[in-house]
């Protein structure tokens, strides 16, 4: 029976991996899982998998990193949410990919290239690794001028947004949603890492969990439950934490 190691921090996207593999490969045998790098070696060393699931961002040592380690030991299939520099280099066959969030289209056919892809030895990725590791794992580059785009993801689907045109950011757990007239989109930050690369003149935080586009206010009320800000053309209402309502007070 073919087995595999799945490797990913979080665990509801690490849970639906597992429970998809087992729907459409029932005869691949999960034989670990971790939740960092380290872990992931370890266990990787020790069961020694035909294939391994690895997330290409991770505490500590992330997934490229990994990669390098165990060259030739096992087939790689990372999983990333929206590096468009990987995706295109994987889509020229160098390895496999899985996109967050899993679909049960893409994960159904990266299973069937890897029934097929047993039969031979693991991919060379040394020369892919070297290629399009540095980009990847650096993403607050020292000096660096505000963002001006960002690359999110809608579903399935990979996005090019405007910073300008996003209204206000909303923190979902390890992630950020962006707000925009054309919906929400997903980015892999939080917000804090978000917020370090914003322009503070342009973009302020008025919650633990929003920070807002001045562009798009239309105005701040005060109300009996406390401060909001309304944004231009819509219904929205974002909430002023106390600690924050002192940057208003001039206006």
């Amino acid at each position: 029976m073919p087995t595999a190691v799945l490797i990913e921090d979080e665990a509801l996207p690490r849970e639906r991996l597992r429970e998809g593999l087992a729907l459409l490969w029932p005869q691949l045998q999960i034989v670990a899982e971790a939740e960092d790098g380290e872990q992931g070696l370890a266990a990787v060393l020790e069961h020694r998998p035909d294939i391994v699931f690895v997330d290409i961002r991770l505490p500590g040592l992330d997934g490229l990193s990994l990669a390098r380690r165990i060259k030739g030991l096992a087939h790689i299939v990372f999983v990333t949410a929206y590096d468009a520099h990987a995706i295109e280099a994987f889509n020229q066959g160098a390895v496999d990919y899985l996109l967050k969030p899993l679909s049960d289209e893409r994960l159904r056919d990266t299973v069937q290239r890897l029934q097929q892809r047993l039969q031979l030895p693991p991919a060379e990725l040394a020369r892919w690794l070297q290629q399009w590791a540095p980009p990847a794992i650096d993403p607050t580059p020292a000096a660096a001028a505000p963002l001006r785009w960002l690359q999110a993801s809608q579903g399935e689907r990979l996005h090019l947004i405007m910073v300008a045109d996003v209204s206000h950011f909303r923190s979902d757990n390890k992630y950020t949603c962006a707000v925009t007239r054309e919906g929400e989109f997903l980015l892999r930050l939080s917000l804090r890492e978000l917020l370090a690369q914003l322009d503070p003149e342009q973009f302020w935080q008025i919650h633990r969990a929003v920070v807002i586009n001045l562009a798009h206010v239309a105005r701040v009320e005060r109300r009996l439950t406390g401060m909001e800000v309304l944004l231009k053309g819509s219904d929205t209402r974002l909430p002023v934490s106390q600690s924050f309502q002192s940057r208003f007070k001039p206006m």
